[in-house]
């Protein structure tokens, strides 16, 4: 969302909760969690559901590259959810498409060298010429697995080798933003096919 979207976004939910509390509402509005700029409010003059249609148009318009879809990839229908492996529809299952997990807690780029993912394997086997599903750390896009090699590291007396998946499908905007997202909670997951 554009700054202005996110203004819109706190004017709608704030006047929503604080419509029977006028007190409260020019407290907000005093303080500045509340924009009361005519351009704030465009965006809601044909109701909240518009609003979120047309953010959802830009996005759309502006970085579909950027939007994950988790669709069947058999009927083409959307998932119920982002992480789904079943569709609610035709009923196919697409969980044997992961063949491993890999939980990422750096990455580095060094001279020459693809762009490594570093981090350990939490399920599973991983081999050249897999993908990486990075859909769950906010990137639509599945890379070839091109290189696998150990990563020594060394912090506070201990050593330990983590795992370097290396590929060099990634833009320099996705590299930076791996690079700034360092340690992910959530394993991602290794498929054999895009």
């Amino acid at each position: 969302m554009t700054d202005d979207e996110k203004l819109a976004l706190k004017y709608h939910m704030y006047t929503y909760k604080t419509e029977s509390n006028p007190k409260m509402r020019k407290m907000m509005v005093d303080k500045g969690w509340i924009s009361e700029q005519p351009n704030i409010k465009e965006f809601l003059k044909d109701g909240y559901e518009e609003f979120e249609l047309n953010v959802a148009k830009r996005i759309m318009n502006e970085v579909p590259e950027k939007v994950f879809l988790n669709n069947c990839p058999k009927c083409n229908k959307l998932a119920r959810t982002p992480f789904a492996r079943q569709c609610r529809y035709c009923g196919n299952n697409w969980h044997s498409l992961t063949v491993a997990q890999f939980k990422l807690e750096n990455s580095v780029q060094i001279t020459g060298r693809p762009f490594f993912l570093l981090g350990q394997i939490t399920k599973g086997e991983i081999k050249q010429g897999q993908f990486m599903d990075l859909t769950i750390l906010g990137i639509n896009k599945k890379p070839k697995i091109e290189a696998i090699e150990f990563a020594l590291k060394r912090q506070d007396g201990r050593v330990w080798e983590d795992i370097g998946l290396g590929t060099n499908e990634l833009t320099e905007e996705e590299k930076e933003f791996i690079k700034n997202k360092g340690s992910f909670r959530i394993p991602f997951d290794i498929i054999n096919e895009r």
